[in-house]
């Protein structure tokens, strides 16, 4: 929880620091937030390769969980279309078309926007930012009340980037790899899905 704590709170600083415009103008942040991005995933890896453990416990998984991604992708089109039920105004493949994102704001949003508009772009960026924030926030408890799976299947196409460090602590090391392949999958699987339904 306290985790969870801090990382709301340089969340709050960041916006703040935004809005005050206290970054100088030629400052790219968009740079400095991928070498950010680039370091975490650097120590996630250092941490394994210095674990000699990690791919032994891997191998002691069961390999029905290399369904995972499937099941992450059923369950969520599942979900989405339960949800789609409580909004007349909006279609059932525009619905899916947005949880299709897994996560992945700066794809999806993008393909959405160019089939049917900027308003649902603007939904399925919000929606699929709140993913990865409730999964950065939530892993603790998800793994407290779900089991240890829980976080890399909410984190839908960030287990392999954004929100691999938090799982890697919450989850275990042994999950690391499981949650790159399930990443991998879910994000490649992101451009086709979201195109599809737009088409429907």
């Amino acid at each position: 929880m306290k985790g969870s704590l801090i990382i709301i709170a340089f969340f709050a600083l960041g916006i703040g620091v935004g809005l005050l415009h206290c970054v100088p103008a030629g400052i790219d942040i968009s740079r400095w937030s991928f070498i950010a991005l680039c370091a975490l995933i650097f120590a996630v890896g250092f941490s394994v390769g210095n674990d000699t453990q990690t791919l032994r416990r891997f191998k002691q998984l069961d390999p029905l969980l290399l369904l995972l991604p499937l099941m992450t992708i059923v369950g969520t089109l599942a979900g989405t279309a339960v949800i789609s039920l409580a909004m007349p105004h909006r279609s059932l493949t525009e619905c899916l078309a947005v949880g299709s994102g897994f996560a992945y704001y700066s794809l999806s949003s993008v393909i959405i926007t160019q089939y049917n508009g900027p308003e649902l772009g603007t939904v399925a960026l919000l929606a699929n930012i709140l993913r990865e924030v409730i999964t950065l926030l939530g892993a603790p408890l998800m793994v407290r009340w779900f089991g240890r799976l829980a976080p890399i299947s909410a984190g839908g196409a960030t287990t392999m980037d954004t929100t691999l460090p938090i799982i890697t602590r919450c989850s275990g090391q042994e999950y690391v790899i499981l949650s790159l392949f399930h990443g991998f999958l879910v994000d490649f699987s992101v451009p086709f899905l979201v195109s599809l339904f737009c088409s429907l």
